[in-house]
């Protein structure tokens, strides 16, 4: 992904970001998903629970949940597996619903979100015991 291609994507998103969820998108999103967390994905709840068993995740894990957007599945895994999560992407708008998400179920003390492109992460290597990386376009 190219610099530009970077920018388009942060901003496309930035706006998309800023629609509110909720109401009939939240009916289709528990009938289709499985769970309401303002997804903007196609993960369901089955394929993230697939995900936290094969990944062994404990509340000893740290998970990086890479392109987070609005913090599904990061934010669901933490929660289920009382596991640590990082939530790392480039528009600032879905970290910022993703933490308002989290301090309202309780986990915010699991969660931390990173605004970062995934070409230049801002970890050392070993900082994380699994990574998920669910609905994103590269």
């Amino acid at each position: 992904m190219t610099h530009r291609d970077e920018k388009w994507a942060r901003d496309n998103f930035s706006q998309k970001y800023r629609i509110a969820t909720g109401g009939p998108a939240s009916e289709v999103e528990q009938q289709v998903i499985g769970a309401v967390w303002g997804v903007n994905g196609y993960t369901t709840r089955d394929q993230a629970d697939v995900l936290g068993e094969r990944l062994a995740l404990s509340p000893a894990s740290r998970l990086l949940d890479l392109g987070a957007g609005r913090g599904w599945p990061g934010l669901y895994l933490a929660s289920r597996h009382e596991c640590s999560v990082v939530l790392a992407d480039l528009p600032h708008e879905g970290l910022a619903i993703a933490m308002t998400s989290a301090r309202e179920r309780g986990i915010d003390t699991l969660a931390t979100a990173v605004t970062a492109s995934a070409r230049d992460l801002p970890f050392r290597a070993a900082s994380f015991d699994a990574v998920v990386h669910t609905d994103v376009l590269c």
